[in-house]
């Protein structure tokens, strides 16, 4: 049996889903205090925590898919390095949950209402230095995933385009053979 040079087409799927929506997601909530405040802003952190939800789905689902069925390809590269792009992609699963988790605690402690069709109660209505913990909290975990999900794609590209051997390519579709 040989070990398959690229990864299979749902760990592509799963790792540009999250991807994209990691960066959506980043977006949204740094702009949705400039929305006007009742139903334009309501809908825009209802559209971030549906979101939010749905990168939890496709993580637990990616994270199962891992364990249970995807290519397992060697180390694209051996030593120290091949150690670090290894953590790193550990860093973003684990920063990944860790946002998500934190997301979700942030809406319970804050209370929402969920496209004027969910009310979400606070579950700490008078606590207002804790909803600004967690959410900056929330902030930061969010901030640190997108610096490290750059230079993650910026290595990869260096790969790519300096390095040029196929670390990349194991993560294309159009790199399939």
């Amino acid at each position: 049996m040989t070990t398959p040079s690229i990864h299979d087409a749902r760990t592509i799927f799963f790792h540009w889903a999250c991807a994209a929506l990691i960066i959506v997601l980043w977006g949204l909530g740094q702009t949705i205090d400039w929305f006007p405040k009742d139903t334009p802003r309501i809908m825009a952190r209802s559209t971030h925590i549906a979101l939010g939800a749905l990168l939890a789905v496709l993580l637990v689902a990616r994270l199962q898919w891992r364990r249970s069925g995807a290519n397992h390809l060697p180390p694209a590269i051996d030593g120290t390095m091949g150690r670090v792009a290894t953590g790193v992609h550990h860093l973003l699963y684990v920063l990944t949950a860790a946002a998500v988790v934190v997301g979700i605690a942030a809406v319970w402690i804050r209370g929402d209402n969920l496209f004027n069709l969910v009310q979400i109660a606070s579950i700490a209505p008078d606590d207002k230095v804790l909803r600004r913990n967690v959410v900056g909290i929330h902030e930061w975990l969010a901030n640190g995933l997108l610096i490290l999900a750059a230079l993650h794609a910026i290595s990869a590209l260096w790969h790519h385009f300096v390095v040029k051997d196929d670390v990349l390519n194991r993560m294309l579709a159009c790199g399939r053979k």
